[in-house]
């Protein structure tokens, strides 16, 4: 269940958090937020660290390729003198901020503003990331999101990184880690043992492998 309060004007601020895995949608549910702010006629600005490049400079864009225009920011004080009039502000990726972070997000809740935070709540040896823990304290609302395990298909809240690299930080894409489950996750850098996702079949048109796969069964059976 998502935890979203409502979308009615107030004149008090809140934040909110979601947080989760890699590949787990977090940045996908922010940009939902904020589009069903806009659409509710506030004014939404969406922040992200300047050190997050992987899909564009201008935007924040979820691994799904949805995209909202955004504001890149060297630090997390930048970001209440960029945020001025907006009654919405998203900070996406925020475990890559200082714990400035926390402090800016109370600052602007208590303006008046609804805070939306979306970053990963543990880094790829499953410790808490960054300020995450601290945002996740001060929220009056947290969404904590999975994703699909690669290895076993379970659900996956863990980040297993699958490249030789030293340091917490390693701004990486499908490339360079896989979600995991508990019983999956192998710190700190493990191989990939991810399955080939299937396509998904229409179910008003036959297999044309069908009998091919009821053929190999039945060989298997007999071996």
């Amino acid at each position: 269940m998502i935890n979203e309060p409502s979308l009615a004007p107030r004149e008090f601020g809140w934040i909110e958090v979601v947080c989760g895995g890699m590949f787990s949608g977090k940045t996908e549910e922010l940009i939902r937020r904020a589009k069903r702010a806009h659409i509710a006629g506030q004014e939404v600005v969406v922040v992200k660290p300047a050190l997050d490049k992987r899909y564009s400079d201008t935007e924040v864009v979820s691994h799904n390729e949805n995209a909202l225009p955004s504001i890149l920011v060297d630090t997390a004080d930048q970001i209440v003198l960029l945020t001025g009039n907006a009654k919405v502000v998203c900070i996406d990726e925020a475990q890559f901020f200082d714990d400035r972070v926390v402090e800016v997000a109370n600052t602007l809740a208590n303006d008046g503003k609804r805070v939306i935070v979306a970053g990963l709540d543990m880094d790829f040896e499953g410790k808490p990331f960054g300020p995450m823990p601290y945002l996740l304290a001060i929220a009056e609302y947290v969404t904590k999101l999975h994703a699909v395990c690669a290895e076993s298909g379970s659900m996956a809240h863990y980040s297993q990184r699958v490249v030789e690299k030293e340091g917490q930080v390693l701004v990486g894409e499908y490339d360079a880690y896989e979600p995991r489950a508990r019983h999956c996750f192998r710190p700190p850098v493990d191989r990939r043992r991810g399955r080939p996702i299937r396509p998904f079949l229409n179910p008003n048109v036959e297999d044309p492998n069908k009998e091919t796969n009821v053929q190999t069964e039945v060989n298997s059976d007999q071996t």
